[in-house]
């Protein structure tokens, strides 16, 4: 096995006791793993560690992309081709490496059409169950029609970073907000767009009433807010079966938004819903079948 790639599964296999957020079925669909291609000495560390505290709390795929070279020799946010093409080369190549534990997204930098539309049949030809967009151009721009089409076609979901309620324009991205996804979700009716990390920055109570009327928004919860009250709030205005837990980079508040769930009144239906059950209809038919034959508890 090569460095570049790094199996970790007998790091994970030897994680020992009950699952911290409990033994019913868990999918993280908004993942990120490091590359040998940063400036971070140590990526394999780091990645090993994600796939542990994963297997500690529960989950059982992780749905991850990598954004070029992570600002090391371009931009996070407005990746060069060469850098995309070998961080998509890179995650195609760990999450086979991993199988079915974790799946790839196949991210893009829409600057670059031509190149982004290869790059998502590359993607797809080698297993990836969905596409990624940063914040290299707003939402709402017509160079986003042209993978959003694609992503209609392929019948894969496009998971989308928002900055909830931009104000102002921030230093080194092309943030979007939930109005600006809404009116490229409005263009693209047969696309499920992921909307991510209502609790990553910004005013989160802002963005379910803004994507309401757009039944092909679903929300995940991840990023490192934590607010009372956040989670009952986009339960109220969108309803169980357009949101979808999710960690981001910080698996330690995600489990804390886990083990939210069960306080917001949300019946267990409506749980095993935002756990596993949406994903599970949003991501191509079959992708996490051999994860949850793992075992679901009776009800």
């Amino acid at each position: 096995m090569s460095q570049s790639v790094m199996n970790v599964s007998s790091a994970t296999d030897t994680v020992a006791g009950a699952p911290l957020g409990g033994p019913e079925p868990l999918i993280d669909p908004h993942a990120h793993f490091h590359t040998p291609y940063t400036n971070r000495g140590d990526w394999m560390r780091y990645n090993q560690s994600r796939l542990e505290a994963g297997a500690r709390i529960g989950v059982r795929c992780h749905v991850a992309s990598v954004l070029g070279s992570w600002g090391y020799t371009s931009p996070t946010y407005f990746a060069s081709p060469d850098d995309q093409t070998r961080a998509n080369d890179w995650m195609l190549t760990f999450a086979a490496s991993e199988g079915a534990r974790v799946k790839a997204y196949v991210a893009v930098n829409p600057n670059f059409t031509t190149h982004a539309l290869h790059e998502i049949e590359r993607g797809l030809a080698r297993g990836a169950i969905g596409i990624k967009l940063a914040a290299g151009r707003r939402a709402d721009d017509v160079l986003l029609d042209d993978i959003a089409q694609r992503a209609a076609e392929a019948r894969v979901p496009v998971l989308h970073h928002v900055w909830q309620h931009r104000r102002r324009d921030w230093p080194n991205q092309d943030a979007s907000d939930g109005i600006e996804l809404a009116r490229l979700a409005a263009r693209h009716p047969a696309v499920t767009f992921l909307l991510a990390h209502i609790g990553g920055g910004g005013d989160w109570a802002h963005t379910p009433p803004a994507i309401r009327d757009l039944p092909n928004i679903v929300m995940d919860l991840s990023g490192s807010g934590i607010d009372r009250g956040m989670i009952d709030h986009a339960l109220r205005w969108i309803g169980a079966r357009r949101l979808l837990w999710a960690a981001d980079l910080t698996l330690c508040t995600g489990l804390t938004k886990l083990r939210a769930l069960a306080y917001t009144g949300a019946s267990d239906e409506e749980i095993a819903d935002m756990r596993w059950r949406n994903a599970a209809r949003i991501f191509p038919p079959g992708a996490f079948d051999a994860v949850l034959d793992e075992g679901i508890p009776a009800s």
